[in-house]
């Protein structure tokens, strides 16, 4: 069974940054799909970052493009979110998400296409 476990969450000031790392165990890590997602109080989960089982493809919502990097160790079972210049609306959960390529339909950026999830790790942007 994938079991996911994200760390690095925590206080930051605007302008601040975080990395975020999420561990991946129970299966070839390197045959899956990795996502972060993000969700604020009251607000639905919503797509952050994604990249495919090689690496060689990165995708990102408009609202963190140019400001955060997503990336994967393969070697190490880690996916990485390195966030950069960070804004207060930034604030949430965010969890890491895992589908297999084999077995992957539907869209990178839909929470519903994803198999996996972590427990989360709280980040907060505030002065």
């Amino acid at each position: 069974q994938v079991q996911l476990v994200e760390s690095g969450g925590g206080l930051v000031q605007p302008g601040g940054s975080l990395r975020l790392s999420c561990t991946f165990s129970g299966n070839t890590f390197s045959t899956y799909i990795m996502g972060w997602f993000r969700q604020a109080p009251g607000k639905e989960r919503e797509f952050v970052s994604a990249i495919i089982a090689t690496g060689d493809s990165t995708y990102y919502a408009d609202y963190v493009k140019g400001r955060f990097t997503i990336s994967r160790v393969n070697r190490r079972n880690t996916v990485y979110l390195q966030m950069n210049s960070l804004k207060p609306e930034d604030t949430a959960v965010y969890y890491c998400a895992a589908v297999s390529e084999r077995t992957f339909t539907g869209s990178i950026y839909y929470p519903t296409s994803y198999d996996y999830w972590g427990q989360g790790t709280q980040v907060t942007v505030s002065s």
